[in-house]
């Protein structure tokens, strides 16, 4: 009991520490957009390493499993707009799946990745799918990843079986390595791009949605953004 107590003050602590970055990055209103994208799935999948790759362009094979949450900050220019992306990097494991969804609100995006030399992972996806319906706004666009492609050898998950299940849940897919950097930043851009697509959809039938003075804030708080044809 003492163990646990102990252990749920530290997490407390760094889900603070993280709330209060997220707060100061929103409060920086150089920019046009900023959204706020998770990269969820199983344990050692590759969202670390997926994440340092694009947020970082680097690559090391020793990173452990994520203890609970953190994320990276990354500047594009997607359609003209300056859009801020607060990307977090959720921990895979059930015993953490209570504190990792408390973050889904507010998400505008999700990568949803696979392992494609582990046939769990894949297996998963649809549990995934729940959870992201379960926590999230109907909004969030969503993206099915298979990850670490360049394994080629020890791959157990055909690309057509990942680009069916993709196609049964109304989901865009790519195939991804991070180690050897293919469609990482293809997955982002194309996120981005949904993303971008939907919220001017949405501003273009309610030009009430926001104001030039709270325009980058209220983009990510905005749980009404229509859209049917990229979540789970």
């Amino acid at each position: 009991m003492v163990k646990q107590f102990i252990w749920g003050q530290w997490f407390q602590k760094m889900a603070s520490a993280n709330d209060s970055k997220w707060q100061k990055d929103a409060a920086d209103q150089n920019f046009d957009y900023m959204f706020k994208l998770l990269i969820i799935g199983n344990s050692s999948v590759g969202k670390t390493s997926f994440l340092f790759r694009y947020a970082d362009d680097s690559f090391t094979s020793a990173f452990v499993s994520t203890v609970g949450i953190d994320f990276k900050v990354k500047t594009v220019f997607r359609q003209d707009k300056r859009v801020k992306l607060q990307i977090w990097d959720t921990a895979g494991q059930e015993r953490y799946r209570t504190i990792t969804t408390a973050y889904y609100r507010g998400a505008m995006g999700f990568i949803l990745m696979y392992d494609v030399t582990n046939e769990e992972s894949f297996n998963a996806v649809q549990d995934w799918c729940t959870q992201i319906k379960t926590h999230a706004w109907s909004s969030a666009c969503v993206v099915l990843v298979a990850n670490k492609c360049d394994l080629e050898d020890a791959r157990v998950v055909k690309q057509s079986r990942g680009q069916d299940l993709a196609q049964e849940l109304g989901l865009e897919f790519f195939e991804t390595s991070a180690k050897e950097n293919i469609n990482v930043k293809a997955v982002f851009e194309r996120l981005v791009d949904i993303i971008c697509d939907k919220m001017s959809e949405s501003l273009d039938s309610d030009p009430t949605l926001v104001s030039n003075t709270t325009k980058a804030t209220r983009l990510t708080e905005n749980p009404n953004m229509q859209n049917n044809n990229c979540a789970c």
